[in-house]
């Protein structure tokens, strides 16, 4: 097997577009939005417990049952989305579920409040109402999942980054400092010397450099001791059993 005397250097992969990373910012705006969200939709379900005839403080966690079914159904349905089908089924039919109840409670409490409510300004109609209050379920829900997509593709661009500088910064291991070609493989060299000192009927640095050489292969000071070392016991003992 021949190798050549010159390798190919190893060069800086072309850039790679990279998505602009999340600021602090970003981080705060999205957390904002899901507190918002949630603040809206918490209220207007914990009038609804009272309604139903939940007692005292039990009022508080009811919309916490709810919104936080839908916070984090979202999470659940982005880590399960590789698993089997049953599994992303029931958690959909839990999200799905959890997202439907609270936007129609939220919907309903607006709608009868604006019956109720006997106003001499602007007035909208119970439709209007309806919609305009699901938003803050709504919101709960796409600002969880705006805060795991942008945690996920930021920690993405991370490794990304990472590997790109490791493959322009790792030093090929066939090629020696400086850029020169290095030395060939250490059991190549040694199979080379064995043979040549066999035929020449003895063993010296010489006679395995030159050999070396002639199959067209690099070898260093270093690499030829390491040889050396290997060889000399084994010519050693054969002249002694000999």
């Amino acid at each position: 097997m021949e190798y050549s005397h010159h390798m190919a250097t190893l060069q800086p992969p072309a850039q790679i577009p990279l998505p602009s990373r999340a600021t602090a910012w970003d981080h705060a705006a999205i957390l904002a939005l899901g507190a918002t969200g949630c603040a809206l939709s918490y209220d207007a379900l914990q009038q609804m417990a009272v309604a139903i005839h939940v007692r005292g403080f039990l009022t508080y966690l009811f919309p916490l049952l709810i919104d936080g079914f839908i916070a984090y159904g979202v999470r659940a349905l982005i880590i399960l989305r590789g698993t089997s089908f049953r599994a992303r089924l029931y958690v959909w039919t839990l999200f799905g579920t959890a997202t439907a109840a609270s936007t129609w409670a939220n919907a309903l409490h607006a709608v009868r409040l604006n019956q109720q409510t006997a106003s001499s300004t602007l007035r909208l109609s119970d439709l209007t109402v309806g919609i305009l209050s699901t938003l803050a379920p709504l919101a709960l829900a796409g600002a969880v999942h705006l805060r795991i997509l942008i945690t996920r593709e930021t920690g993405s661009v991370a490794e990304v980054a990472a590997g790109a500088s490791a493959v322009v910064d790792e030093e090929p291991k066939s090629q020696a400092q400086g850029g020169r070609p290095a030395d060939a493989p250490l059991d190549r060299i040694v199979e080379i010397g064995r043979a040549a000192a066999v035929q020449q009927g003895r063993l010296s640095r010489a006679v395995v450099r030159q050999a070396v050489k002639d199959e067209d292969l690099k070898l260093g000071g270093e690499r030829l001791t390491e040889a050396m070392n290997i060889l000399r016991p084994e010519f050693e003992t054969e002249a002694n059993l000999s």
